[in-house]
């Protein structure tokens, strides 16, 4: 374009009288002076196409398409394990439950409608963990009202001077770990006070092996009363 506009510029002048006579005497300042500007950007637009097939030759400057593709994995999501909850006890829809991984025992207490009305709510609120995750497998069991008192009985006379034995406890009747109270718990061989009540703060329990491996109990005390145990 700039080589255009500097030829149209010339063969004007070419045509303007001043111009010629201004050849003609030889009075190459007079030219200069009176055509400066449009000189001046004639110049500059040479030295730009110069630049540029210059540019362009020594290959500084690749003209040809790129692309480049991001892969924007904004707004995907890891989908979440399916796992199998049992509801079970005083609530208004016991179950087994198709839950995610991740979900709380509050979301299965919701899904079985909530609690019954003879459900044992004081025992629920110092027993259950509404905030703790769910696995799979596991199985919440909520109890009526005085339901945990029926399960207590007097203690039968000592056996020896270690412990003693619940006389409500038979070879055929397990001991809830998820629901026993803290004197139902020390009735078992090696448990006292202190961990009979870590029992009942680490509810609730998908398997009576999780006491071990949890090391809430010894495994000399684990393998004396695991048999004697369940999680329902």
């Amino acid at each position: 374009m700039a080589e255009e506009m500097l030829k149209e510029f010339i063969e004007e002048e070419i045509d303007n009288e001043n111009f010629t006579s201004s050849i003609t005497s030889g009075n190459f300042e007079e030219l200069i002076e009176n055509n400066k500007i449009p000189l001046v950007f004639s110049l500059i637009g040479i030295s730009l196409i110069g630049l540029g097939v210059f540019i362009y030759k020594s290959g500084l400057i690749d003209v040809s398409n790129k692309i480049e593709v991001i892969e924007n994995n904004r707004g995907e999501q890891t989908e979440k394990a399916v796992i199998y909850v049992e509801a079970s006890g005083a609530l208004q829809k016991p179950g087994v439950y198709k839950m995610t991984e991740g979900d709380r025992v509050e979301d299965l207490l919701l899904l079985s409608g909530g609690l019954s009305s003879d459900a044992d709510v004081i025992w629920v609120e110092k027993n259950i963990n509404r905030a703790a995750k769910l696995v799979d497998g596991q199985k919440i069991y909520i109890p009526i009202v005085d339901e945990q008192s029926n399960n207590v009985s007097a203690k039968s006379t000592s056996l020896d001077d270690n412990f003693s034995i619940n006389a409500n406890i038979t070879q055929t009747e397990l001991i809830n770990i998820n629901t026993a109270t803290q004197e139902v718990l020390e009735s078992l061989w090696g448990i006292g006070p202190v961990t009979g009540k870590n029992i009942i703060d680490h509810r609730p329990y998908s398997s009576v092996s999780e006491l071990k491996d949890k090391g809430i109990l010894k495994s000399n005390v684990y393998e004396a009363n695991k048999d004697k145990l369940s999680v329902y």
